[in-house]
């Protein structure tokens, strides 16, 4: 089976074969972006985590407080189900999800993405891990991963990609996460995490599960 890496490695591969120029540009506002040190102010090692309350697609309202109490969290900001980046992180994960539990952790998923009737309908959210919604993106902005997007990627998603952001996330079209992964444990502590602005780039299932396993 092909690492999460390989995967997305292929897809950028193939996205640039196709699109070259948009790659390119993709490349240099990633370089941009980390010559700001964009993410850096993410939370980090040995924080507190802020505590969230966000509505699952059927609008039942998830609290990170019930959920530690349970047991370790493991948090991931992705875009939404429209990035295919984001969907093959989340397969990856949904893949590898029965040993996250047998860890005794809940995997969370958060994207802007509004909690409506077709967001029911998308593969991400007819997985078996808890999907919630954070449309204004404060969860991401208390967490230090929210990014305003250029101009550039903005057009690409609203003219190649057809993408209505506004509707997808209700009103915010402009401010999308840095895909980043928390696990955090019963004290609300983060113990383990993977902040990186390059969109294209995200954590291994097997780092998280090591992580997990040294928590445990």
């Amino acid at each position: 089976m092909k690492s999460l890496k390989q995967q997305t490695d292929a897809k950028i591969a193939q996205t640039r074969q196709a699109n070259p120029d948009f790659m390119k540009s993709v490349d240099q506002i990633i370089a941009q972006a980390k010559s700001f040190q964009l993410g850096d102010d993410a939370i980090g090692l040995n924080q507190q985590a802020p505590d969230f309350e966000l509505p699952d697609p059927q609008g039942t309202v998830i609290s990170s407080l019930d959920l530690l109490a349970k047991g370790p969290l493991v948090v991931t900001f992705y875009r939404g189900s429209w990035c295919p980046y984001c969907n093959l992180q989340l397969r990856a994960l949904q893949a590898r999800l029965s040993e996250i539990h047998a860890l005794g952790a809940e995997l969370v998923a958060i994207s802007p993405q509004v909690p409506d009737e077709s967001m029911t309908k998308d593969e991400i959210s007819e997985m078996d891990f808890l999907v919630l919604s954070d449309q204004d993106a404060k969860v991401a902005s208390q967490y230090g991963v929210a990014w305003q997007v250029p101009e550039v990627l903005l057009e690409h998603m609203r003219v190649g990609r057809k993408l209505d952001l506004e509707a997808i996330n209700n009103g915010n079209g402009t401010v999308l996460p840095i895909p980043a992964t928390f696990i955090i444990d019963r004290d609300g502590v983060v113990n383990w995490r993977y902040v990186d602005v390059d969109y294209r780039t995200r954590s291994e299932p097997d780092d998280i599960i090591n992580a997990l396993q040294k928590l445990s």
